[in-house]
């Protein structure tokens, strides 16, 4: 006796396939896209536009200028490991949007720690903060389907 599973699809309207409730692939790229404009809009508000000297120091090292090459790259790649862990919790648990919303909270708590200790100036410290925000407020509804309009 053979045993079949089925695994409920759906075609979205950009003809993509997927299980129900769950981004595809297109909206989470674009997630990881989004919070990337996001922080560099911070950057530029806070940097070029206010006059905000963006630098940090991490302990006994040399200071260093957040450029806007640095904010694209980190966000990027926070972005990549925020979906790919995502993706690895919704293979192994049906509540992996709970539990996955539940790390990345943990994580931008731990995450401003960074900006707050690091920030030259007070002014940086809070513009840091901003852009850690900026790509949580974007990245957490977007990866988890949580920002649509259902």
């Amino acid at each position: 006796m053979s045993t079949t599973k089925t695994t409920l699809v759906a075609a979205a309207s950009d003809g993509t396939v997927g299980v129900p409730g769950r981004p595809g692939r297109r909206i989470r790229a674009l997630a990881v896209l989004g919070a990337t404009a996001a922080t560099l809009t911070v950057w530029a508000v806070a940097g070029p536009l206010a006059g905000i000297d963006l630098r940090v120091q991490l302990g006994s090292a040399p200071v260093q200028h957040v450029g806007p090459a640095t904010v694209v790259i980190v966000t990027i790649l926070a972005g990549l490991a925020a979906w790919g862990l995502l993706a690895a919790l919704e293979h192994f648990t049906p509540r992996a949007r709970t539990v996955w919303t539940a790390i990345a909270l943990v994580t931008l708590a731990l995450s401003l720690a960074g900006p707050l200790s690091g920030g030259v100036t007070t002014a940086t410290k809070v513009a840091l903060a901003g852009m850690h925000l900026a790509a949580a407020a974007v990245l957490i509804p977007m990866l988890t389907g949580r920002g649509d309009s259902r």
